[in-house]
């Protein structure tokens, strides 16, 4: 039996084409709260990225699991927290100023780039305004301040390049813009496992839904799997189950077709 179901934001609850969540998934939204089915996020974006969901829909979710589970929190505060290891940031920041690569610095309450380029700006005219431009700042901070996860704006083909300068680190890619970087030994479905643990809930009690590459592992781990139809052919292949898109009532059609509403 479904107990808790966890939602990636961007392609899964937030539609790329119209930059709003569907009328179906707020509908879906509060017949799982009145199932007494817990209701989570899990997504990349960082806690200060939050609070534009409430401009979205008056759903009070119960916890989150953001930064691709390197920070947990729920209405009682935040209780795991996984952030890069200053050493490593350490040793990145030589190559980071030679490569002309793009890279977000993401903390708690300040996210900064190092330079913009051009697959920023991308990124930001996808998003459509549901995530502030963000300011450029002397990538020296890291090493002062505490740092959860990196955005690097670089092809998949330069991801091992970029983790060799970065030990103790793992590439987890939904855009083909960016790849999320986080401690090799975080993700989605450890933030996940410890939003279960908290509730009391198990593994085999949960369902989550994904639509990016950093959504892999999430959908694997928890009980059901749920890929969104716009998901690419390797997040559909993680899945137990392919639903329509986001713009095609999606979440809730999943949803129905496993009976949790």
């Amino acid at each position: 039996m479904v107990k808790a179901v966890f939602f990636d934001i961007d392609g899964t609850l937030i539609s790329f084409t119209t930059h709003t969540i569907p009328e179906s998934t707020q509908r879906a939204l509060h017949a799982l709260r009145q199932k007494g089915v817990r209701v989570f996020i899990a997504s990349g974006r960082p806690p200060l990225q939050m609070q534009f969901l409430q401009e979205l829909t008056d759903f009070a979710f119960d916890g989150y699991v953001v930064m691709n589970g390197q920070y947990c929190y729920d209405a009682k505060g935040p209780f795991y927290q996984l952030p890069i290891p200053t050493d490593a940031l350490r040793q990145l920041l030589p190559w980071l100023g030679k490569s002309g690569v793009s890279c977000s610095f993401v903390e708690l309450d300040y996210v900064y780039l190092n330079r913009i380029s051009q697959q920023v700006l991308d990124l930001y005219a996808m998003l459509g305004g549901t995530v502030a431009s963000e300011p450029v700042d002397d990538p020296a901070r890291a090493l002062t301040h505490t740092t959860y996860q990196l955005s690097a704006y670089l092809p998949a083909e330069q991801e091992a390049e970029f983790l060799s300068h970065l030990p103790g680190c793992k590439a987890a890619r939904w855009n083909p813009c960016f790849a999320d970087i986080i401690p090799a030994d975080g993700g989605k479905p450890v933030g996940v496992a410890k939003m279960l643990e908290r509730f009391g809930l198990t593994r085999e009690e949960s369902m989550a839904f994904g639509d990016g590459g950093n959504d892999i592992d999430m959908l694997r781990y928890a009980g059901v799997g749920v890929a969104m139809g716009n998901a690419g052919d390797e997040v559909k292949a993680a899945a137990d189950y392919v639903t329509a898109s986001v713009d095609e009532d999606g979440v809730e059609r999943a949803l129905r077709h496993f009976g949790v509403i």
